[in-house]
């Protein structure tokens, strides 16, 4: 049996109901609270899972920038100790930790490989900037027994570009675990969230998960349903008051089509009872949940790997719909059409996509992540 760890998660939030990478982080220490003593350190939770909450007090009133300063003090603070923890893991910018997760586009690939480097040099001037930028360079800073890892290739090739000096980078990307419920259950439960929805059995739902919905092509689905036939609806979930507002404001003619609801932390229902998933990202690292979506047996709809990380991993119009364009809505529109769950295509999409969710477990991740840590111990024995 391997030997029982001590580890320590410092991220801003645990909780599946905060977005796609606390997500990452609930189901990851799921399966790794089952093996080990687990602590996690944040300012907020919302989970169920048996670990030990740490919690920082919120740093309320100050920019974003003082606050994850605040934060990584903090951290640093409750971690230094080396006798509390034998591997500390981190998904929040900082000097703790001894493996750090990137979720995102780095910030200095950002600040200086996707503009200008005049523009990047003028934007060093601002407080906020160097604060991430200093943040970021300690949570990737070279010293044995520390490891960076991305959660997409794209996320993996940006880190290269920005940080030549890292010598490896492990890329881990997110898991899924394939939905099986009773069939008079979903049968039931379909029914009983359709009816909440508005949803006739003769409509087609159309489901988007995100919390910032604008940044995941919530303009361009709007956009494609003035398209489709009045039997197409959309559900939100996740939906913030800039989305309302952009729904009431540009399309009021849609509001007894569309649906939108607050962030919730089982997603679950919503996947079961809709017949399409639709994520026509803008930015997405990876992208969790059109894999959240295969693994409820729904076809997807997604950006392509330039937008969306885990389109690396799809083949279009075999296990998933490939959008070159994602705010082209009429591409959408013609999506949709083609994954109606009465034609052959969305059928065997769903078939297929099978195959690539058995491919991404979380109990793979885990295990994953537990090769790490032990090199960590060893590597920090050694010396």
């Amino acid at each position: 049996m391997a030997e029982r760890l001590r580890i320590a998660l410092i991220t801003e939030r645990f909780g599946q109901k905060f977005g796609g990478a606390e997500a990452y982080a609930v189901h990851l220490f799921q399966q790794l609270a089952l093996r080990h003593d687990v602590t996690v350190i944040a300012r907020e939770f919302a989970h169920e899972l048996p670990i030990k909450e740490v919690r920082v007090k919120k740093c309320q009133g100050w920019p974003s920038w003082i606050r994850a300063l605040h934060f990584a003090y903090w951290s640093r603070r409750l971690t230094k100790n080396a006798t509390n923890y034998d591997v500390v893991h981190t998904h929040a910018m900082g000097p703790a930790g001894d493996i750090h997760v990137v979720h995102v586009v780095p910030v200095k690939f950002r600040r200086f490989h996707l503009r200008s480097r005049w523009r990047g040099m003028l934007s060093c001037l601002q407080p906020r900037t160097l604060a991430y930028l200093w943040l970021e360079a300690a949570s990737v800073r070279t010293e044995p027994g520390r490891q960076v890892v991305a959660v997409s290739p794209s996320v993996q090739e940006q880190l290269c570009t920005a940080y030549p000096q890292l010598e490896h980078i492990e890329m881990i990307p997110p898991g899924a675990q394939a939905v099986t419920v009773d069939l008079d259950t979903h049968t039931q439960l379909r029914a009983q969230v359709r009816a909440q929805l508005g949803w006739r059995l003769t409509d087609i739902g159309c489901l988007l998960v995100a919390r910032n919905p604008l940044r995941k092509g919530l303009a361009a689905v709007l956009q494609s349903l003035l398209a489709l036939p009045a039997h197409y609806k959309l559900a939100v979930v996740g939906a913030d008051a800039q989305a309302r507002q952009y729904l009431q404001r540009h399309h009021p003619i849609l509001l007894e089509r569309v649906t939108l609801l607050d962030p919730v932390s089982d997603v679950s229902p919503y996947y079961q009872c809709a017949d399409i998933y639709v994520h026509p990202t803008l930015r997405d690292s990876f992208g969790m949940a059109p894999l959240e979506a295969m693994a409820h047996g729904l076809p997807v709809v997604l950006s392509g790997a330039q937008y969306c990380g885990f389109a690396a991993f799809v083949q279009h119009r075999y296990d998933a719909w490939v959008l070159e364009d994602p705010t082209d809505s009429s591409a959408i529109a013609t999506a949709l059409l083609a994954l109606d769950p009465q034609h052959a295509l969305g059928m065997q999409i769903v078939q297929r996509s099978v195959d690539l969710v058995q491919a991404f477990s979380w109990e793979a991740v885990a295990k994953r992540y537990e090769t790490l840590y032990f090199s960590v111990v060893r590597g920090r024995n050694a010396l």
